[in-house]
């Protein structure tokens, strides 16, 4: 079985308000690529890869006007996808939904959200991802209120063959750009603050991830981190990523990800990366490592196999011509998927 993860840049834009697909010439927000070139390599990525489950990162939006869950199954059978039934958790406010695409023939899955839900006042233990999450980011003695603009998605997933039940949350977390800041100082203060708001988020995940791992349920966290060891300068301020607090430290149970260990133990060199971006003002692309698929310890004996599908560095993704450009053209992030025997 095949679980992967894609954060689909614009998908929202790809779709009229009845969830029709826009396959015409108008520009799809991506650089120079239209909603029609755009959904043509997307079908050609979705399809080469072949998956049992999806999640989808960016997803269409969710509101009044437009449905996530719609939007998505029409893209599934426009292009003949296995995973064809959709699945959205808390809606956000941000067009970038985080949702699960599944192959329904092979898997039951539910929107399944865990811990309590909370007032303005927040709770500092794991509490519901839509809550609000009090914790003290900058050591003052006065803990924050943390709220994700986009809530996880905890999904239980059963196989059916089996009958098997798995834990899985989607997650983007992102440090919110200094937008307003004036001067080099108030931007920096402003980033630091922003970074200090993600780290909490991700050690709320890691309170949940404890809770699972206690449990003894099978799990696998899956998303979009836009971090990761040596990813920035601000890392240096808490001594460790988001990253390295979601997966586990010190002598705690850990998840798995073999692309965030090369991360963790090469600083210096080539690392394995799943997103590219086109640096207008220097004129070249920058690549990052920011997506992952981690497994508990469990799911990890049975002989995973990861796959990032990297247009340059996949040697049967590059070798395919159709699908390398598809790659390049679909998104700014590649899928990453991880085959498991359940």
């Amino acid at each position: 079985m095949r679980i992967a993860t894609y954060n689909v840049e614009w998908f929202s834009n790809l779709f009229a308000r009845d969830g029709q697909l826009l396959e015409d010439g108008e520009w799809s927000g991506r650089q120079d690529v239209t909603r029609g070139d755009q959904l043509a390599s997307l079908g050609i990525v979705f399809t080469a890869l072949d998956a049992d489950a999806v999640m989808v990162i960016e997803a269409p939006d969710d509101n009044r006007h437009r449905d996530t869950v719609r939007s998505l199954e029409n893209f599934a059978k426009h292009y003949g996808l296995r995973a064809r039934k959709a699945l959205l958790g808390f809606r956000n406010d941000t067009q970038q939904e985080i949702a699960l695409l599944y192959n329904p023939d092979l898997l039951e899955a539910v929107h399944d959200p865990i811990g309590r839900e909370t007032g303005k006042k927040g709770n500092p233990y794991a509490p519901r991802f839509d809550g609000v999450f009090r914790w003290d980011i900058d050591v003052d003695a006065a803990p924050e209120l943390i709220g994700f603009s986009k809530p996880p998605l905890e999904v239980a997933l059963t196989v059916k063959a089996t009958g098997r039940v798995l834990r899985m949350i989607g997650v983007h977390v992102k440090s919110k750009a200094p937008h307003g800041a004036r001067g080099r100082e108030e931007v920096m203060r402003v980033a630091i603050q922003n970074r200090r708001k993600q780290m909490a988020q991700c050690i709320w995940l890691r309170q949940r991830i404890e809770g699972h791992l206690e449990a003894g349920e099978s799990l696998i966290v899956l998303g979009d981190f836009n971090d990761g060891p040596g990813l920035d300068e601000y890392e240096k301020l808490f001594g460790r990523s988001g990253v390295e607090v979601v997966v586990g430290e010190n002598g705690a149970v850990k998840l798995h990800d073999p692309h965030a260990r090369m991360a963790f133990n090469r600083r210096v060199g080539g690392m394995p990366v799943t997103a590219r971006f086109y640096i207008a003002k220097e004129k070249r692309y920058l690549e990052a490592l920011l997506d992952y698929v981690m497994l508990s310890p469990d799911l990890c004996a049975l002989d995973p196999n990861w796959r990032i599908w990297h247009p340059f560095n996949d040697p049967v993704c590059y070798r395919t011509p159709e699908l390398r450009e598809a790659l390049l053209t679909g998104s700014d992030h590649f899928p990453v998927s991880v085959d498991l025997d359940l």
